[in-house]
Parts: C-alpha cells; sequence; structure tokens
C-alpha cells in the first residue's frame, strides 16, 4: 500500500494520490513500464490502475494518450501531448519534392520453380558483371548485392523464393521493383512457376521474363511464351507488354541482353529517391553472429544511412556501429537502394521490418512503443464483415480469394463455379488457385493482398495455422462445392450468415498401426503439438490429403480411458467409422466453435 499524507482525504486502499502538480509531456503511444518510470512507480502499481479504468495492459503493452493521460493525474502529473515526439511516432513516407528526387538503381528479385536455374543465373550475373573487389576484399553472402552494368547499378535480392517476397509484401514492404521470373526453356511453367507469377501480379510489380536453359536440344521458347500466355504474361513479340529474354545461365549467354533490358524496364518506372533526408528502409535477412551479434541486412529505400544513426528497425532500437557490403568492406553511409548489413541494434528484428533512421534516442523510444501500439491495434487482414461493409459501401468491386483444394480437377471445379458468381456490386477474383494444402505461403499472401482463404476438401498446415491466427485471417473450409458457392455468393450480396468456425486443437502423429482381433485398428500416436481431447473431431491427413473426418471412438494411455493427452505424449485413438491407418498419418483434432462464442 502506498503511504499517506495525513492531510489528505480518505482515498480508498491502493489508489494513487495527487501530490504537487507537474507537467509531464506523454507520446502519443507509451508502454506501461515507461509511464511507470516516468511517474515514479511501480508497473505493477501503474497495472492496478488501469484495471480499475477497466483496461487490462501488460507491462510491454502500449497504451495511447488519452489511456496515459487520464492516469497520471492522480500521482501527481499534468499530462502534455509530446508533440515532437508524437510527430517522429509517425514518420512515414511523405510527398517528396520532385526538386530533390535522384535516380536510382532498381532493386530486383529473382523468382522462379526449383531446379529452372536461379541460383546458377544470380551466380552468372554476380561473377561476370560485380565490380572488381578490392585487394584484400572478402566477398560475403549477405542476401542481397549490387552489380554494375554500362556504368549503371543493379540491386539483386537474393530471397528463398517468393514466399519470402510475399511475406516481406505482408509486413508492409514493398522492396521490389522489378521481378525476374526464371522459366526452364526444357520444362516449361511448373506449379512453383504459377505460383511465383500469382505473388508478383498480386504485387503489382513489372516482369521480366528469363527463358533459361535455352541451350539444350529439348528447349522449346515458343511452347514456353505459350504457356505463360494462359496465365496472363503475354510477351512483347505477341503484342504484350512483359519482356522476355533467352539465356543460358551455365553458358553465360544472354546475361547482358536480361541486364539491358532491366535497365529499360527501370527507365520507364523513373525511379527516384531523395539521398538527402533520414534513411528509411527493409530488412532482407537478419541473423545472430556470435562474435558481432544482432545483424541486420537491409535495403536502404530513400535516403542515407550513416554510420552513427539513431535507428528504429520494427520494434528495435539501436544506433549503426558499422555498415557493411557485399564485398566485405566497411562503408560511411549507404545511399538509396544500398544493401548493407547492419550492426549495432540491440535485439533482433524480422526479415520485412522497416528500417528508420530518427534523430535521438528518445525519438526511437517513441517509434518502438507507437509500433507496439500499432500492433496490437492495426491489422491487415481481411474479415467477412470488412468485406461486406466494403461491398455495401460501394468501396470494393471485388472478393480476393486464395483457393487450395485436394485435387487439381477440384480447383478446376471450384474456379469455374465462383468465376460465375458476380452481382451488380461485386465479383470473385481468384488470386491464387492450386491443389494441397494451405501453407505459410498461401496466408503471406492472402495478407498482402487481402484475401479470404477457401480450402476444398484439403486442410491447413500447422505453421500457416498460427501465422493466420496471429493476422486475424479468415479461412474457411468446405467439402461441399454448392455450400461454398452459396455462401459466396451471400456475402457477394452482402447477406453473410454467421458460421460455426473451425478451431484446431492439436495434432498427433501415427508412429504405429495396432491391429487388435474383433476390435477396430489402433492408430499407436504422439501429440506433436497441442492436445487431443476425447470429444474433438478427428481429421486423418495423409500427404496433405484429408482421409476421414469424424468422431473419436476411444483415446486411451496404457490401457487407461483419458479424456485429453497434451504435446509430447503418446496415446491410441480409435475412430468411429475409419481404420486404414499408416505410419506418419497427421491426425488433426477440431471442434466447432459457434459465432455466438467466438473470442470469448
Amino acid at each position: 500500500m502506498q503511504r499517506q499524507s495525513t492531510s489528505a482525504p480518505p482515498r480508498e486502499e491502493g489508489r494513487p494520490r495527487a501530490a504537487v502538480v507537474r507537467d509531464l509531456q506523454i507520446p502519443e503511444f507509451i508502454t506501461v513500464a515507461h509511464l511507470a518510470e516516468l511517474v515514479s512507480v511501480s508497473p505493477i502499481d501503474l497495472m492496478k490502475q488501469l484495471m480499475r479504468a477497466g483496461i487490462m495492459a501488460s507491462i510491454n503493452q502500449a497504451i495511447d494518450y488519452k489511456t496515459a493521460a487520464a492516469i497520471v493525474p492522480g500521482y501527481g502529473y499534468r499530462p502534455l501531448p509530446a508533440v515532437e515526439a508524437a510527430r517522429s511516432a509517425r514518420v512515414e513516407e511523405k510527398a517528396e519534392d520532385p526538386s530533390l528526387l535522384q535516380e536510382r538503381p532498381p532493386v530486383v528479385t529473382v523468382l522462379g520453380h526449383v531446379d529452372h536455374g536461379k541460383t546458377t543465373l544470380l551466380d552468372a550475373i554476380r561473377k561476370t558483371q560485380v565490380a572488381e573487389r578490392e585487394a584484400g576484399g572478402i566477398t560475403q553472402h549477405i542476401g542481397a548485392y549490387q552489380t554494375e552494368y554500362e556504368g549503371h547499378r543493379i540491386t539483386f535480392l537474393d530471397t528463398p523464393g517468393h514466399e519470402a517476397f510475399t511475406a516481406m509484401r505482408a509486413r508492409g514492404a514493398n522492396a521490389t521493383d522489378i521481378a525476374i521470373l526464371v522459366v526452364a526453356a526444357d520444362d516449361g511453367v511448373m506449379p512453383q512457376t504459377i505460383e511465383a507469377i500469382n505473388h508478383v501480379k498480386a504485387a503489382n510489380v513489372p516482369i521480366v521474363v528469363a527463358l533459361n536453359k535455352v541451350d539444350k536440344p529439348e528447349a522449346d521458347v515458343e511452347r514456353i511464351k505459350r504457356q505463360l500466355t494462359e496465365h496472363g504474361l503475354l510477351v512483347e513479340e505477341w503484342g504484350g507488354d512483359v519482356v522476355a529474354v533467352p539465356v543460358s545461365a551455365k553458358a553465360r549467354t544472354g546475361i547482358e541482353d536480361l541486364l539491358e533490358n532491366i535497365l529499360v524496364v527501370a527507365e520507364v518506372a523513373e525511379l527516384k529517391a531523395n539521398p538527402n533526408r533520414p534513411a528509411r528502409g527493409v530488412v532482407v535477412e537478419a541473423k545472430l553472429d556470435k562474435s558481432r551479434g544482432p545483424v541486420a541486412t537491409v535495403l536502404v529505400k530513400n535516403g542515407t544511412l550513416n554510420v552513427g544513426d539513431h535507428i528504429v528497425v520494427g520494434n528495435v532500437r539501436g544506433r549503426v556501429k558499422a555498415l557493411v557490403n557485399d564485398a566485405g568492406r566497411r562503408l560511411k553511409s549507404a545511399p538509396p537502394s544500398t544493401p548493407v548489413e547492419i550492426l549495432g541494434l540491440n535485439d533482433l528484428p524480422q526479415a520485412g521490418d522497416i528500417l528508420e533512421a530518427v534523430a535521438n534516442e528518445r525519438e526511437a523510444r517513441a517509434l518502438v512503443e507507437s509500433r507496439l501500439q500499432q500492433q496490437g491495434a492495426v491489422r491487415r487482414h481481411v474479415s467477412l464483415e470488412d468485406v461486406v461493409n466494403r461491398i455495401r459501401t460501394g468501396e470494393s468491386k471485388e472478393l480476393n480469394v486464395i483457393l487450395k483444394a485436394d485435387v487439381q480437377g477440384s480447383v478446376e471445379a471450384v474456379r469455374e463455379a465462383l468465376g460465375r458468381l458476380a452481382t451488380d456490386k461485386a465479383q470473385v477474383r481468384i488470386v491464387h488457385a492450386a491443389s494441397g494444402a494451405i501453407t505459410e505461403s498461401d496466408v503471406f499472401l492472402a495478407v498482402a493482398s487481402e484475401a479470404l482463404i477457401l480450402g476444398f476438401n484439403t486442410t491447413i498446415e500447422p505453421s500457416a495455422r498460427r501465422v493466420a491466427d496471429a493476422e486475424g485471417l479468415e479461412v474457411r473450409f468446405y467439402n461441399v462445392i454448392y455450400t461454398m458457392v452459396e455462401e459466396i455468393q451471400d456475402l457477394l450480396e452482402g447477406m453473410v450468415k454467421p458460421v460455426a468456425r473451425d478451431v484446431v486443437e492439436g495434432h498427433a502423429v501415427v508412429r504405429v498401426v495396432i491391429s487388435r482381433s474383433r476390435q477396430a485398428k489402433v492408430a499407436g500416436c504422439q501429440v506433436s503439438d497441442g492436445r487431443i481431447t476425447r470429444g474433438a473431431m478427428i481429421r486423418v491427413l495423409r500427404k496433405g490429403q484429408v482421409l476421414y473426418d469424424g468422431p473419436i471412438q476411444s483415446l486411451r494411455r496404457f490401457q487407461e480411458d483419458v479424456r485429453e493427452v497434451g504435446t509430447g505424449l503418446e496415446c491410441g485413438i480409435v475412430l468411429a467409422k475409419f481404420d486404414d491407418f499408416q505410419e506418419e498419418d497427421v491426425l488433426e483434432a477440431h471442434r466447432q466453435e459457434q459465432p455466438q462464442t467466438a473470442g470469448r
């Protein structure tokens, strides 16, 4: 209990006592811990006061100015808005004075199907075109590098694939100016090629197609161009606007032609930035180095980053101790479109996090607290309510959908059925459609393109489920095509009916199948995550496909019936109408949560 002045009026136990009034500047957003420090009380006391005001906040959670201003008078402070700090907490890309803008190098990402030569092409460009290294320079892989062609620099992002490309976009980082789509001329358009096309089109980024392996006897360039047309990419020779360049990464032919075309596309895009302003960039990758601590590879998008700058990267702050380029050389500054490794952060950021250079440590703290608050309050996902409201108000004319089904035949059937749905107000736009389970890549694409995910006779990977839950993303599952069509039709007409939400409780992997006379087969399982409860429904998944969905008949541990089995424990499961188990099958426990109980 806090001490009371003998002259103070009676007060409720535990409540703060107003004393001498002093001015206290409070930023737009501030964490509970920081506010407690400013008013010289323990965070626990402050949390209690917030609870009395009906606000549940943890020690590291950010609260807004209005909430903080209502609390601090009780501790003897007069709240004042910290204008300067609040302004710094809203650092955004602002309209630049055209006279200050200068041409900057294009940023290029290379995407394509596995084994189509993406890595070989990057190596060919790097070895033949990168400016000569200084003596003693150490070449290193930092996830991004620059090459030079005819006096112009080009920045390449060496991302793992379209998943990373879209994951960055999902976090609000549009790092890429041009995408190179690598297609092997002897193989053609493959599933990952289609995924890459859909991801790049959703990002509205210009595409340059690199027709690789044209030196092989079985190469058929015209066939590839026809296949590209089927997926909305019409090459220039056929009257379209997509540049297609024949190359051989292995023989290193056509590389100069490819680079020249990249520069042409960049010239049309008129890529410019203002180097004479505080830096703004995006994290390409981050790692923890044993000797150097947290290291982030950052692409500077605007402004110039200097050694000694105070920076905020995502929710991490620090001061730049060193800038290192892909040649291993230390730089004093990094202008727009330059990729560099940064040393000096106090923690590890995430790929796709936004970097901001600020004036001092105080502004850095204010910006971090602003972002913490925004993370809790702002979501870039789409809910059914959002969709309906946009359609009703006429704000949206399209419903973006990502479709995953069990087999390709189902994909085509559902795509055709959804394609026929159109009202005066809106129509369905298929952003991406493929067979198989819903993956993290699908979820990131849905977040980036503000789409709903529809699953038909398929399931969602556990990692993708975690990302979807974290983003609050709408994922709906169906096993009857007519049900799906009816619900989407209602949605387009703005008449969404509340439906039960599918909640996954846990997964178990079949380790052994036990056959018993006069009894159904028993699946000897180990719970890999979550829990398995006796009242749950079970989906049997084999290589991503749903074989069965029904109730548990028996759940046992060591011959005893149990109500629940937790993560890491073994159990025996018998299903009511399924016993065709195989080792490594995944049993997914789930339940239906009714709309009125959702979110409780």
